[in-house]
C-alpha cells in the first residue's frame, strides 16, 4: 500500500518563502486527510510542492508506489479546461494524457462511465464546458483529476463551488473512495466540522508551518481553535458520537 511522508519541506516563490520545514509522520494509503488553516497559511503552495510544480528544501518520500510520482495528481480551485471540449471529451482527455497510448479502448469508456455516474454528472456528460454552472464545472475538475487513476491526490477546495448537498456527497464519495481504491486523499477545506467528519487525520497548517498533524479529534482541539483560528469554541460530541464545533466568538 502506497504511503507518503514529508522530511523537512519548503517552498515560495522567488525570494518569498512560504511554507517552511514542514515534517509529517506517513500518510497510508486508505486515508482521507483534511489540511485545515486560516487562509493565505500556505496550503496550496504546499499542495504544489508535494505534486512537483514548485521547487525547495526537503523531500517528498513516497513509497510502495507503482507509478512513482506521476501517481501524484494535483486538482487546483480553478479549472484550465478548455471551454470547448464537452464533459465526456475533458474527462477522457485527462485520462488518456498519462496513458501509453492514446487509442481509447472499451476499458478507458467503462472508467468514464463509472467515475461520472459516481459523482452525478452523466445527465450533462455530452454538454460544452463553456455551459456548466461553477458548481458543475467543478464536480468536472473532480472526475477529471479522478481520470488520471492517482495513487496520491491533492485537492485544493474542492467543494468551494458546491451547495451543502453536493459538498457532502463529493467528501463522503472520496473517503469512500479512498478506502476502497488504497489512495492518500488529500483535500484543504475550510469547514472543520467537515474535517471532522469526514477525515482520518488532520493537518493543520499556520503562518506556513505545521501546526498540528494526527487524528482530527486529537488534533481539532479548543486550544488549537483560540491558537490558529483566534476563536473561542466548544466541542460537543452529537447524537451519532460525532464531534461538532461550536463557535462562541472572536478572541
Amino acid at each position: 500500500m502506497v504511503t507518503l511522508r514529508l522530511e523537512g519541506v519548503s517552498a515560495g516563490y522567488g525570494a518569498r518563502q512560504i511554507v517552511s520545514g514542514i515534517s509529517t509522520p506517513a500518510f497510508h494509503g486508505g486515508e482521507l486527510v483534511a489540511v485545515v488553516g486560516p487562509n493565505a497559511a500556505g496550503k496550496s503552495t504546499l499542495f504544489k510542492r508535494v505534486a512537483g510544480l514548485l521547487k525547495g528544501a526537503g523531500n517528498v518520500v513516497l513509497e510502495n508506489s507503482k507509478k512513482g510520482h506521476d501517481g501524484i495528481c494535483y486538482m487546483p480551485q480553478e479549472s484550465s479546461a478548455s471551454a470547448r471540449l464537452t464533459v465526456y471529451e475533458s474527462v477522457l482527455l485527462a485520462h488518456k494524457q498519462r496513458a501509453p497510448s492514446w487509442v481509447v479502448h472499451d476499458a478507458d469508456l467503462a472508467l468514464m462511465d463509472d467515475i461520472m455516474a459516481s459523482l452525478g454528472i452523466t445527465d450533462i456528460a455530452f454538454r460544452y464546458l463553456s455551459e456548466l454552472s461553477g458548481g458543475q464545472r467543478q464536480l468536472v475538475s473532480i472526475a477529471q483529476t479522478l481520470a488520471r487513476e492517482p495513487e496520491v491526490l491533492l485537492m485544493d477546495e474542492p467543494t468551494s463551488a458546491l451547495d451543502l448537498h453536493r459538498q457532502v456527497q463529493v467528501l463522503d464519495f472520496m473517503r469512500t473512495l479512498a478506502r476502497q481504491r488504497g489512495l492518500i486523499v488529500f483535500i484543504a477545506m475550510h469547514d472543520l466540522n467537515q474535517a471532522l467528519h469526514f477525515s482520518d487525520q488532520v493537518m493543520v497548517i499556520a503562518d506556513g508551518a505545521l501546526r498540528g498533524c494526527g487524528r482530527s479529534g486529537q488534533v481539532i482541539t479548543v486550544d488549537m481553535l483560540r491558537e490558529v483560528y483566534r476563536i473561542g469554541a466548544r466541542i460537543e460530541r452529537c447524537s451519532r458520537g460525532l464531534d461538532h464545533v461550536i463557535v462562541d466568538g472572536v478572541v
